[in-house]
């Protein structure tokens, strides 16, 4: 019961981040599974079948609040269908020995990419209304859904920040867009590790511990990306999904470490953590001290 409830938390946290931000919920609810012992196949797995159910609520919740193209919806995610499918397949057919340290090469990589990203490039705005083409969507579709079946995340972690870089589409249409699309991902990662599975080694139980998590908070999230800064929380994830990948790769997925070498990693990894974070609050802070003032715009003179 305990764990079902820690689950539970953890599906409630991540959903929020990634119904704010675009990406986490999968790296972040993986990278747990992966630390209590599931087999990469069997996590990935598990955390699919609860995103069937969080993508759907968080879809809904985004496009009641007005953050969806349904372009680029289409565009992206029946392409990511296919690269989930392919992805889930691959993954099953690896021993744990290899997918494991894989696996967590993959999610740390993920989170280098994210923590560098939203900690050193601010968001462009000089192309937006531009459209987004089929030529640019598809291939992000096909890698990032290839990447979210075998690293148990990826759609958000390589489609947002894709998209935002391309200026194209306003910030808040770009996380209620993927986040709405990760549903054709979810639904054929799942169909394809069923195919290759079956239900051996899936727990039912926690991808409902998981799913109730994030059903809670994705109308919460779908609200908060109106007024969360990226920049900030994208740092923060960031850190967060390296810190916990190191773990894994030091204490036997990669390497093997002993007590004070593994303590001086994770001192220095958290030490760029905190740096990162702390850039990002004065880079937003500096960015809103130079946005011109509405109010002050539009008071008449004298």
């Amino acid at each position: 019961m305990q764990t079902l409830v820690l689950l539970a938390l953890v599906g409630l946290g991540a959903q929020l981040v990634d119904g704010s931000l675009g990406m986490a919920y999968g790296v972040t609810s993986t990278t747990l599974l992966l630390a209590v012992g599931t087999s990469p196949a069997a996590a990935s797995a598990t955390v699919h079948l609860a995103e069937i159910g969080t993508t759907l609520a968080s879809g809904a919740a985004h496009w009641r609040f007005g953050n969806v193209d349904w372009r680029v919806v289409a565009r992206i995610g029946v392409p990511g269908a296919v690269g989930a499918f392919a992805g889930a397949t691959f993954l099953s057919w690896l021993s744990t020995e290899v997918a494991r340290p894989v696996m967590s090469l993959l999610l740390l990589g993920l989170g280098i990419y994210v923590l560098l990203r939203f900690t050193l490039q601010g968001l462009r705005t000089d192309q937006l209304g531009r459209p987004l083409r089929r030529r640019f969507l598809t291939p992000l579709g096909l890698v990032a859904g290839f990447m979210d079946a075998t690293g148990g995340g990826g759609w958000g972690p390589v489609g947002t920040p894709a998209i935002l870089a391309s200026g194209r589409l306003e910030p808040r249409k770009v996380v209620g867009s993927i986040d709405t699309s990760e549903f054709f991902v979810a639904v054929a990662a799942s169909l394809g590790f069923l195919l290759a599975l079956g239900t051996a080694g899936i727990n039912a139980a926690w991808a409902g511990a998981l799913l109730a998590g994030g059903l809670v908070a994705a109308p919460i999230a779908a609200w908060l990306v109106r007024l969360v800064p990226p920049r900030v929380l994208g740092a923060a994830v960031g850190g967060l999904i390296v810190l916990t990948n190191v773990r894994t790769l030091v204490t036997g997925g990669l390497v093997t470490l002993d007590g004070p070498s593994r303590a001086a990693v994770y001192a220095l990894v958290v030490a760029v953590w905190a740096a990162a974070v702390a850039h990002s609050v004065r880079a937003h802070r500096r960015l809103q001290a130079a946005a011109p003032d509405p109010a002050r715009s539009t008071t008449p003179a004298g």
